[in-house]
C-alpha cells in the first residue's frame, strides 16, 4: 500500500463527485435549501412573545371608563379587539373556535362601581390550551388596567384610589388553568409522530419498489393506477392506528392529560389526517428517484411543519407570510382539531374548519399524485 499522493489522481476524483453531484439534484438543492429555509424562519419567522393577538369584548355598558381600559390594553401591542361588542355565549363560542385567545369582560354597572369607588373589577379569560401565547399578555394587565383607570379619574383621585386598590382584575386561563406544558405538547406530538412515520414510510415504500425494480411486476398485473395507489397506501392505516393508540393511552396514563371532547370525532380527524399524509408520502415518491432522495424531501417538508404550525413556536406571532405558509400545511389545521377536542371539548360545528382543510389537503394530493404516477408508467 503506497501512501504517495498524486495530485492528477485527485483532481479527477474531485472532477467525478463534482459531476455527480451536478446529476444529484435534490442532494444539492438540500444543501442550500435547508440552511437558507432555517436562516428565513428563525430569523424572521419565529417570535415567542406574539403581539395582537385576537380578543373578545363583552361590554354591555360603553361608559368613558370601560373605553379607557380597552385602549389602554390595545395601546400594549398584545391585544386586537377583533370582536369588541358580542355577548358572553358568543364570545366562548369564538374561544371554542379558537377565533380569539382572550374575551374581556366589564360589567355593566362598572362605571357606577368606579364613580363611587366599590371595587370594580373585569375579567380577562385567555386561552391557555398554549400557555406561552397568554403569558406576555397577562403579566401587563394589572399595571396597564390600573393606570388606564386612574388616568381618567384625574390627578384628584389618585391618591385616595392607590390606597384602596380601586381596580381588580380577574384573569382565568380556560381549558389549562394551571399552565401545563403537557397539555400542549402531548396532543400536539400525535400530530408529529404520525406525520413523521407516515410521510417518510410511504416515500420510501415505493422508492423501494422502484430501486428494486419490483414495480414492474406491479405493472404487469391487471392493476389500474388507482388501485396500485390504494394499494400501497391503506397498509399504512395500521400502522398509523397503532401509533394513535399508543400516544392517547400516554397522554391520559403517563401525562394525565384531559380529554373532554368526542373521541368518535377526534378519531375522524386523525383518519383525514392520515389520509392526507400517506398520499402526501405517496406524491413525494414520484419525484424521488432513491430513498435517499425520498428522506431528504420527506426532511424538507417536515422542516416548516414542525416550526410553522404551532407545534413548537406560537402561531399568531408569526408575520402574516409565515402564517400563510402554515396554513398549506396539514399538521397546522390538525393540531388546531386535536387540541380543541382533546383540551376545549369542541363539537362538531367548532372544528368543521380545520376538518374541510384537512379534506381538502386529502382531494389535492390524490390528484398530484395519481397524476404523477400516470406520468411515471408512460
Amino acid at each position: 500500500m503506497t501512501l504517495r499522493l498524486s495530485l492528477s489522481r485527485l483532481a479527477a476524483l474531485l472532477r467525478k463527485e463534482t459531476i455527480q453531484m451536478k446529476r444529484d439534484r435534490v442532494t444539492f438543492a438540500m444543501m442550500l435549501g435547508i440552511p437558507l429555509m432555517l436562516l428565513v424562519m428563525f430569523g424572521f419567522a419565529i417570535n415567542t412573545d406574539p403581539k395582537h393577538l385576537p380578543a373578545a369584548l363583552v361590554a354591555p355598558g360603553q361608559d368613558r371608563y370601560t373605553r379607557a381600559i380597552v385602549t389602554a390594553l390595545e395601546m400594549t401591542g398584545y391585544y386586537h379587539f377583533t370582536h369588541p361588542n358580542v355577548t358572553a355565549p358568543e364570545a366562548d363560542a369564538l374561544m371554542a373556535r379558537g377565533a380569539v385567545s382572550f374575551i374581556v369582560t366589564i360589567p355593566s354597572d362598572f362605571g357606577a362601581r368606579v364613580e363611587r369607588e366599590d371595587e370594580p373589577r373585569i375579567l380577562i379569560e385567555a386561552d391557555a390550551t398554549d400557555p406561552s401565547v397568554a403569558s406576555g399578555a397577562v403579566s401587563t394587565l394589572s399595571t396597564v388596567a390600573s393606570q388606564a383607570l386612574l388616568h381618567e379619574r384625574h390627578a384628584e383621585a389618585q391618591a385616595e384610589a392607590a390606597q384602596r386598590g380601586q381596580l381588580q382584575v380577574i384573569v382565568h386561563r380556560r381549558y389549562n388553568p394551571e399552565g401545563i406544558t403537557q397539555y400542549n405538547i402531548v396532543p400536539g406530538l400525535l400530530g408529529v409522530i404520525l406525520q413523521m412515520t407516515m410521510v417518510m414510510m410511504t416515500s420510501i415504500a415505493l422508492t423501494r419498489e422502484m430501486e428494486r425494480g419490483t414495480m414492474e411486476n406491479l405493472l404487469a398485473m391487471p392493476a389500474t393506477p388507482l388501485e396500485i395507489m390504494l394499494g400501497k397506501v391503506l397498509p399504512f392505516f395500521g400502522v398509523g392506528a397503532v401509533q394513535v393508540l399508543v400516544v392517547l393511552v400516554a397522554a391520559k396514563g403517563l401525562f394525565d392529560v384531559p380529554f373532554v371532547g368526542s373521541l368518535p370525532l377526534l378519531l375522524w380527524g386523525v383518519l383525514l389526517f392520515v389520509l392526507a399524509l400517506v398520499l402526501l408520502g405517496y406524491t413525494i415518491s414520484t419525484f424521488a428517484r432513491t430513498q435517499m432522495q425520498a428522506m431528504q424531501l420527506t426532511f424538507f417538508f417536515f422542516l416548516p411543519s414542525m416550526l410553522l404550525s404551532g407545534f413548537m413556536f406560537p402561531y399568531r406571532g408569526m408575520p402574516s407570510w409565515a402564517q400563510g405558509i402554515g396554513e398549506a400545511l396539514p399538521l397546522t389545521h390538525f393540531l388546531r382539531l386535536v387540541r380543541a377536542v382533546m383540551l376545549k371539548g369542541a363539537g362538531l360545528a367548532d372544528v368543521s374548519t380545520p376538518l374541510f382543510a384537512m379534506g381538502a389537503f386529502v382531494l389535492v394530493f390524490a390528484l398530484i399524485a395519481l397524476i404523477r404516477f400516470r406520468r411515471t408508467l408512460d
